[in-house]
């Protein structure tokens, strides 16, 4: 079941992000990882320092935390692009492993402050943000919610799922794809449009983090690339 939330255009379909930007308009390499040689790309801030897990472990981002955390990626990015990677939540029973929250955040900024990478991991930390949010796979794994954040505190819910199909499933490889393309940003998984959003006052730039919260997660292939015009 997908619930709408008035006032708010929003469009859903079974198209793939290949068939929606053509493989002719997918350009320059922006940005690409592979996980083998560190985190110098990355900026983390967790809400337990001690206890959370993040590391690059062969070929692939380990994420593994008892509480919040969130993944920066370094660079800020603008314009029109594509983000791709393939992400898993780990269940084999591990003390974190649990299937909740495959969560993302793009074009973040903070409006208050050139420096943006300054919090704990707590998810409310991140209120005072202006950004685009997916939760999937949220509260323990009974929604799948997409937000504007707005910079003042206001995170409006402008869509959900709480259907299985658009749930997680233990241990499987998703691969996810986002999209920034003249005022309308996308979310895929493994080629279903989950979200799409044309924004009257887009986001222009700012910058991605792998988010999640208690949970054993791992992050392999990513890559950025330009939308030609």
């Amino acid at each position: 079941m997908i619930k709408l939330i008035s006032g708010i255009i929003l469009c859903f379909s079974f198209m793939t992000a290949t068939a929606q930007i053509s493989s002719r308009r997918v350009g320059q390499l922006l940005f690409k990882d592979n996980f083998r040689k560190g985190l110098k790309h990355w900026i983390v801030e967790a809400a337990d320092t001690a206890r959370t897990v993040v590391e690059a472990d062969e070929g692939k981002l380990r994420i593994d935390a008892p509480k919040g955390v969130t993944v920066w990626l370094n660079k800020k990015l603008s314009g029109n692009y594509i983000i791709t990677y393939k992400r898993k939540v780990v269940m084999a029973g591990g003390k974190n492993d649990r299937l909740s929250d495959l969560n993302q955040f793009w074009m973040a900024t903070d409006p208050s402050s050139e420096d943006l990478f300054k919090r704990n991991g707590i998810f409310e930390e991140y209120d005072s943000l202006s950004l685009y949010y997916v939760g999937m796979g949220g509260n323990t794994n009974s929604t799948t919610r997409f937000r504007k954040y707005h910079g003042n505190g206001s995170k409006p819910l402008l869509a959900e799922f709480k259907d299985q199909e658009h749930l997680l499933q233990a241990n499987k490889v998703y691969t996810i794809t986002t999209v920034v393309n003249d005022g309308v940003t996308e979310f895929f998984v493994d080629g279903e449009k989950y979200f799409s959003f044309h924004d009257l006052q887009p986001l222009k730039e700012g910058y991605f983090g792998i988010r999640t919260t208690k949970s054993h997660q791992e992050v392999y292939n990513f890559e950025v690339r330009r939308i030609k015009d």
